[in-house]
Parts: C-alpha cells; sequence; structure tokens
C-alpha cells in the first residue's frame, strides 16, 4: 500500500552511478579513457549526470567503477559542487548488477537512485524518487518514450504503473517505452543479488523483480546514450540546450 514520502525525499538517498564498462563499441571515438570521461562540449559526460543529481537535490553520490577507474577518481575527487561522492571499484567486471551490488556494501542509505553511466534522460529526479519512496519496498525505473525501441529493447507496463515484461532489442520496433537507465532501488532488494560474480540487471534482476512490483514512472522528456559513436556525436547538440551550471 503506497505510503507518505518524507518532505525531503533526498534526506536518506545515495546515488549510485554505473560507470564501469569497457565501452567497446565507443573505442574507434574514445580509446583513451573511460566512456563517462567522453568530453562533451568540453565536459566529461559524466559531469552532466552529476549536475543533474545536483540540482535535484542529492547530497551523496558513488561511481561504481572497473575498466581505467582512477581517470574517473582524479576527474571528480570527493566532492561535487556540494555533493560528497564516494567510489566503489570492480576489479574484474562484473556487470551492470553485480557492481551495484558491490556499491551497495559501500553505503547504508535504504535507498538507492541508480544511474547509467553511460545516458541521460531529462526527467524531474524528485518526482521519481517521491513516487517511489511512496510504494516503500517497490523497485521503479524511469521509462522513456521512444519512436523506435527496436535498438533498446522495449518495457511492457499497465496503466496502474506496474511492468509486465521486458522485449528484447530487435525484437519490437516501432514507437514504445524503453528503460531510460535510472532506478529507485531498495537497498535490500540489492543486497540479495549475489556478490562477487557478474550479473546483468536488465537479464537476470529486473525480469524476476516483475513478480515483486517493479513499477515505471514513464517520463515523455528526451533520451540520449552515448554507447555508440553514431549516438555519441549527437551528444554535443543534446546538451547544448541544456543551461550551464551556476559559477562554482
Amino acid at each position: 500500500m503506497p505510503t507518505t514520502a518524507p518532505s525531503d525525499p533526498w534526506s536518506d538517498v545515495t546515488a549510485v552511478i554505473l560507470a564501469g564498462g569497457v565501452g567497446s563499441r565507443l573505442k574507434s571515438v574514445v580509446s583513451d579513457r573511460p566512456k563517462g570521461l567522453a568530453e562533451v562540449n568540453g565536459r566529461p559526460f559524466l559531469a552532466f549526470l552529476l549536475e543533474q543529481l545536483v540540482a535535484a537535490g542529492a547530497r551523496r553520490a558513488v561511481f561504481s567503477t572497473g575498466y581505467l577507474a582512477p581517470q574517473i577518481e582524479e576527474a571528480f575527487g570527493d566532492e561535487f559542487r556540494g555533493m560528497r561522492i564516494g567510489y566503489s571499484h570492480e576489479s574484474t567486471p562484473l556487470g551492470t548488477g553485480g557492481g551495484l551490488r558491490l556499491a551497495a556494501d559501500t553505503v547504508t542509505s535504504p535507498t538507492l537512485l541508480v544511474l547509467n553511466g553511460d545516458s541521460f534522460c531529462e526527467v524531474d529526479l524528485t518526482a521519481f524518487l517521491t513516487d517511489a519512496l511512496r510504494h516503500g519496498r517497490f523497485p521503479a525505473l524511469v521509462l522513456s518514450r521512444q519512436a523506435d525501441t527496436s535498438r533498446f529493447g522495449r518495457v511492457e507496463h499497465g496503466p496502474d504503473g506496474q511492468i509486465g515484461s521486458f522485449r528484447e532489442k530487435g525484437e519490437s520496433p516501432g514507437a514504445g517505452w524503453i528503460n531510460a537507465g535510472i532506478y529507485a532501488l531498495p537497498r535490500e532488494l540489492v543486497m540479495a543479488i549475489p556478490a562477487g560474480r557478474p550479473v546483468s540487471l536488465e537479464r537476470e534482476v529486473f525480469p524476476v523483480w516483475i513478480g515483486q512490483g517493479l513499477r515505471a514512472f514513464p517520463s515523455e522528456g528526451r533520451f540520449l546514450d552515448i554507447g555508440t559513436p553514431e549516438s555519441y556525436r549527437e551528444a554535443a547538440a543534446f546538451f547544448r540546450t541544456i543551461p550551464p551550471p551556476p559559477p562554482a
């Protein structure tokens, strides 16, 4: 049953940014750094995610790192515009689920706001988090409306917000909803993910959570991922329309 969300939904939440992937599809244009540090309009891509979190009111963030991890730590240190930053480093590739499970060991917050480190969605993070906290222990995903879902896979959900199924990439061309790579997850559920081995959130965890009340938060905002050279080239124009951050 829905509960009342706290007046400050960020008071007991830690953001976790999944930034451990190699980014093999992007290596032809970004070969000397992690994918999240790919330069967009003179700034690393991950800086735009951090700005989004700060603007929403987040106070704590943890990077889940792997490939060329020291570069991310050198780029951002332990603070970003007043938001504390920590790091969880995987010594061997653990996938999105395994990396998140490892990062969960470094925080005590009961709720984790998880963001993929290679995508950006224009969504009201506070509204999403508030909605998720109203439903207590149930995990939630931001969905983005796309004209063609074939590249990303499709997420089916009902009018009550319950997610019914995930369809693989290429299965369902045409307009629909995709996973936007932003999740509000109870830490207790994350801690149940098997530790110390590769796990995929998308293929192994989320389909199981459908039976545990997995919810959708649809967003009509723009979506971008930089996973391919073609989509990375779109990033400069995409972020040119977003106001610059205030002076430090």
